[in-house]
């Protein structure tokens, strides 16, 4: 294995708290904005999230609020609340193991530019070797064409590569068709579909499964 690609939320961080915090303040400008009530401003926002679901336009937060007309950038909500982004305690150190054994290490995320500040607020950015967004292909994971791209920034064949993700259809599904080995991290113990090569709890597994490898 010469390459370890991850996906970025919910697999090194979370930006849960963030999204937390905003939402609340999403609703209350919806609602003075269309004179509808904070419930009723939460249900339209939130439909359409729905609606969007795993398009393109559903990675990216800016989107939703210019459709809406609303004054939030998501940048600058990163900037204004860094400690809102949280790392899991298992990242740093899986990430300063694998470089030490040589692995090249690169991101694949669905999400727009932004992810990449979002890495560097949360000091990971300096890990990679490569950081690939939706930007630079034009498209989101599962497509073929976004992981084939990073593979090739890294000048490494998808046979030789790993990527670890969340989510089972994106980044399990989207790598093991094109030929990379596909973990699933499963933070939350969801069910188990056995789809994915290997199936962990924390990164701190990837060493067992690495040295099983060889």
């Amino acid at each position: 294995m010469d390459a370890i690609f991850f996906d970025i939320d919910e697999t090194l961080l979370s930006e849960r708290p963030l999204v937390m915090l905003f939402l609340p303040q999403v609703y209350e400008r919806l609602s003075k904005k269309l004179g509808i009530s904070r419930g009723d401003a939460r249900l339209k926002f939130l439909r359409e999230l729905s609606e969007k679901r795993d398009t393109y336009e559903w990675h990216d937060w800016n989107f939703f609020f210019e459709s809406f007309g609303l004054n939030f950038k998501y940048e600058e909500l990163l900037k204004a609340y860094p400690h809102k982004i949280r790392v899991f305690p298992d990242v740093k150190p899986t990430l300063e193991w694998l470089r030490e054994e040589g692995y090249k290490l690169g991101v694949i995320t669905s999400g727009p530019e932004y992810q990449k500040l979002k890495l560097r607020i949360a000091k990971l950015d300096k890990y990679f070797d490569v950081i690939v967004t939706r930007e630079d292909v034009k498209t989101v994971k599962p497509d073929p064409k976004i992981f084939l791209y990073a593979c090739e920034k890294l000048n490494v064949e998808p046979k030789n590569a790993m990527m670890i993700g969340d989510n089972l259809h994106q980044d399990v599904y989207g790598a093991k068709n094109v030929g990379m080995l596909a973990i699933w991290i499963n933070r939350e113990g969801l069910e188990d579909y056995n789809f994915a090569d290997f199936e962990i709890r924390s990164l701190h597994q990837l060493r067992k499964i690495l040295g099983g490898l060889g």
